[in-house]
């Protein structure tokens, strides 16, 4: 079966470049592109000078099965993600249990499997339960399938242990996920430290918080040679650190979430728990330096860090509201923001939503090259739309963005060659 993609603007991240021509598919991947004459095909696509792009790696999903699954399930998460572009989802292991041996890992690769129309790549915990006091078993893991170790957001605070379990994940080639968050200076906050939250008066942390977390585990990055990556960066101070880090040689990546580019922590307005995330939403300063360190790369990775929360643990006071927000169907139209605003191209854009993440896990998707997998977005950047969260295919509506005004619609996604979002 020979699909053609005609009339497109092809965004290719690897190349670097955004240009007009068209793309074939054979089967379940890329055979060619180019300009000028297309050669034939059984379905032809007249993409109408719109985009068509890699599809993207959302590396951070929280999918709530086993455990929660009122929250989120496989089928939601994966009709939202195919609606929103996301052809890859690289679910988190912190579920009800946590996926921390291979038998909980393998009954979420069927479930996923069998009710997902997007690819599914699970991460597995770091240590038993997360719970910071014991290694898993990695090598089975990884065995089993898993892409990355970590414990979410629960800080390993025990050195020694988390020293030895990087060690361990050196001799296997595994890759440590992160989140770098002093767990004693961030408990119980809400709010950045700062003019805002003192006038709300948020419990808040100092920004510092991600400076000295992140310094601990760049430290024993040096120490054991691991391959590691910090889930979310989301202050200037941390930036200097990275860059050292990178400088140096060390095998470090970092990605950052889509509300800490796009929102600040005046978004939060009079206690609208929909902007309560974590880590907090910061100031504006660092929203501006975030962008610029993923436009010159020392930001590698954009994600939705997606997390679904029902409406009883969002209608509550702010301090007391869970954090989390919904994200597989807003990262493209929110990312979309830095290109209209003119802080980053497309292909820039695209190398961090999914050419560097797929880089990072190893995986061949992310490319426009002949005999890449073909997993692919054809997007309106320009089709304006006011979001509407009841409209979302998550189960959860906890969106910051519900009444925006956005601009980026999906038009169609294809997974492997085969569509799964989008007219026939």
């Amino acid at each position: 079966m020979r699909t053609l993609f005609t009339n497109a603007r092809l965004i290719d991240p690897e190349a670097g470049t955004d240009a007009p021509g068209w793309l074939l598919v054979e089967g379940e991947r890329i055979a060619a592109t180019g300009t000028g004459e297309a050669p034939p095909a059984d379905t032809v696509i007249d993409c109408d000078g719109n985009c068509l792009a890699p599809g993207i790696v959302d590396i951070g999903v929280k999918v709530c099965e086993p455990g929660e699954r009122h929250k989120e399930s496989f089928g939601s998460a994966g009709a939202a993600a195919a609606a929103g572009g996301v052809t890859t989802i690289v679910t988190r292991p912190d579920t009800t249990p946590a996926i921390d041996t291979p038998e909980v890992l393998e009954f979420v690769t069927r479930r996923a499997r069998d009710a997902s129309p997007v690819r599914i790549k699970p991460m597995a915990a770091l240590t038993k339960g997360r719970e910071g006091r014991e290694m898993v078993e990695i090598g089975f893991l990884l065995d089993a399938g898993a892409v990355a170790f970590t414990d979410g957001d629960r800080v390993v605070e025990n050195t020694k242990v988390l020293s030895r379990a990087m060690t361990y994940a050196r001799s296997l080639g595994a890759l440590v996920i992160a989140h770098p968050q002093d767990p004693g200076l961030s408990d119980g906050a809400c709010g950045t430290s700062g003019k805002f939250a003192s006038l709300r008066g948020l419990p808040a942390v100092s920004p510092m918080a991600e400076r000295m977390a992140l310094d601990r585990d760049l430290a024993l990055v040096e120490m054991t040679g691991v391959k590691y990556h910090a889930d979310q960066i989301t202050t200037a101070r941390a930036l200097p650190a990275l860059d050292r880090a990178k400088q140096n040689g060390r095998d470090v990546t970092a990605g950052v979430s889509i509300h800490h580019l796009t929102l600040n922590e005046l978004d939060v307005g009079d206690y609208r728990t929909f902007f309560k995330v974590k880590p907090p939403l910061r100031t504006e300063t660092d929203r501006v330096a975030l962008v610029e360190a993923v436009a010159s790369g020392l930001i590698d990775v954009i994600s939705s860090m997606h997390t679904p929360q029902d409406e009883e643990s969002k209608r509550l006071p702010y301090e007391a509201a869970a954090s989390g927000a919904v994200g597989l169907e807003t990262l493209l139209p929110a990312a979309l923001r830095l290109y209209h605003a003119g802080a980053i191209d497309l292909p820039r854009l695209w190398r961090a939503l999914s050419l560097n993440p797929s880089r990072r896990l190893g995986l061949a998707t992310g490319r426009l090259a002949p005999g890449a997998p073909a997993d692919l977005v054809w997007f309106d950047a320009d089709a304006p739309f006011v979001l509407d969260r009841f409209a979302l295919r998550s189960k959860s509506k906890n969106t910051p963005f519900d009444g925006a005004r956005m601009q980026g619609r999906v038009l169609g996604t294809w997974v492997a060659g085969a569509r799964v979002f989008g007219k026939g």
